[in-house]
């Protein structure tokens, strides 16, 4: 399965965990945050990152580099729960 039909599925199961108005909410935020012009500032695929540490799950740091030399990586971030 591809990346884009695992974030698609993810994406899906969002729909049914996240309360109607609570979507409500984020999609009235990410308008908001969308009008601001604050695209046209983030990182763009392809783009090179700097260097970083972050804590896992597990509370342990893991670096990008580190994780680089395995392969390509893939960050995302959870802010939240419902």
């Amino acid at each position: 399965m591809s990346l884009e039909e695992q974030l698609a599925q993810i994406r899906e199961g969002s729909k049914k965990r996240i309360p109607e108005d609570k979507r409500a909410i984020i999609g009235k935020s990410m308008q908001d945050l969308r009008a601001t012009g604050i695209l046209d500032k983030t990182i763009k695929v392809g783009d090179t990152l700097p260097a970083f540490n972050l804590k896992n799950q597990n509370g342990e740091q893991v670096s990008s580099a580190a994780l680089l030399a395995q392969g390509p990586l893939v960050l995302t971030v959870f802010r939240g729960h419902w």
